[in-house]
């Protein structure tokens, strides 16, 4: 088996873990990457960036090493699509040329039709307030303004401190999140900390108050509210995945291999589409 570098530790968990799939597959297969180059049609080095988390497979070369290794094809694009889009959503592109150039020529336009006036001290400190339109002091408006957002934000800190010292709000906003109400907040482990579930069905599918996902890809140390999601319903289809922290752990994985051998899917431990579909009945 080769001797792999190890991944940057900035790679996301779900391109992580389609690499690590496509390196047991060429690692199975007793290729070399010249020999895996001269059966596909991407170079050597492409393989050496793929595989080494540098640069993300395109669809074609994941399709392509997995037919050449004889694999599970659908499983395999169903990973990458998931990958690619934690990809892309962490290297936002540069905006297209047109958008670019617009830009740019309106930048130009405006320096020509206007030339910006510094901005210092001594211009900001007067002893006349600035007048408005209607002859209103303008100056005591913006102050009286400030101090009422200042005085919102402190109330709204205050609130959220309390919410933590409390417990308050950790899980519930998750549960939020899946009746369409609001964004869910930032998932965070606290040592010993569990999470309850919320069990109702909708449409169909049952769903457990933290995610409504059936496509994320959850690997042994994943976390998030999708992993909490995921062990309230082995939970509730009789698998143990241990506490319901968010974290897959070696009793969660254990928990999936069961469930997944029970419908005959393949117990790999890792939530999948096809394991959603299983845990959402």
């Amino acid at each position: 088996m080769s001797r792999w570098k190890g991944l940057p530790a900035s790679l996301d968990h779900r391109v992580r873990h389609l690499v690590v799939q496509l390196r047991r597959l060429k690692d199975h297969s007793g290729l070399s990457l010249a020999a895996l180059a001269a059966r596909t049609s991407y170079s050597k080095s492409s393989w050496e960036r793929y595989l080494n988390g540098r640069k993300l497979p395109p669809r074609a070369a994941v399709e392509a090493l997995a037919r050449v290794c004889e694999a599970d094809v659908p499983r395999l694009l169903a990973l990458h699509e998931v990958a690619e889009q934690a990809w892309n959503a962490e290297r936002p592109g540069p905006p297209p040329r047109a958008e670019r150039d617009g830009k740019a020529e309106t930048a130009e336009k405006a320096e020509k039709a206007e030339k910006p006036v510094p901005v210092t001290a001594a211009t900001t400190v007067t002893d006349t307030p600035p007048v408005s339109g209607r002859g209103m002091p303008f100056g005591p408006l913006v102050l009286g303004a400030l101090a009422v957002l200042v005085a919102a934000g402190a109330v709204l800190l205050v609130a959220r401190l309390w919410e933590d010292a409390n417990g308050i709000g950790r899980g519930a906003g998750a549960a939020m999140t899946a009746g369409g109400t609001g964004a869910a907040p930032e998932f965070t482990h606290r040592p010993g900390e569990v999470f309850g579930c919320h069990l109702q069905r909708s449409a169909g599918a049952l769903y457990a108050g933290h995610s409504r996902t059936d496509t994320a890809v959850l690997g042994s140390g994943a976390s998030g509210w999708d992993v909490v999601e995921a062990q309230c319903l082995l939970r509730h289809q009789g698998y143990d995945p241990g506490g319901v922290d968010g974290i897959v752990g070696g009793r969660t994985v254990r928990a999936v291999k069961r469930l997944q051998a029970r419908f005959k899917l393949p117990t790999d431990g890792i939530v999948g589409p096809d394991t959603w579909k299983v845990l959402r009945r």
